[in-house]
């Protein structure tokens, strides 16, 4: 999960989401809906993925470290990338 630009609140969290082969059928509002949905009754209400991105293992895959932790910071940079800078 990253910082997004969102115009009315400045920026908000998105999730990146990778599916497996059944769950990638399946309707992705629906999907992203449900996840949505998990993250407010097991977290803070105001602590749920506003945006939410289905992407495939290679894209995650290029924002890896060599120990294989997700880098988070370019996924991130790459989200801001042209926007403004949060006035937070």
């Amino acid at each position: 999960m990253v910082s997004s630009p969102e115009e009315s609140r400045g920026e908000v969290v998105k999730a990146f989401i990778v599916l497996t082969k059944e769950a990638a059928s399946q309707d992705h509002d629906r999907l992203a809906k449900e996840l949505q949905d998990f993250c407010k009754e097991h977290a803070a209400p105001y602590k749920y993925p506003r945006k939410i991105q289905f992407v495939d293992a290679a894209f995650l895959g290029q924002y890896k470290t060599i120990s294989g932790k997700t880098q988070r910071k370019r996924l991130k940079e790459l989200e801001w990338k042209g926007q403004p800078k949060s006035k937070l």
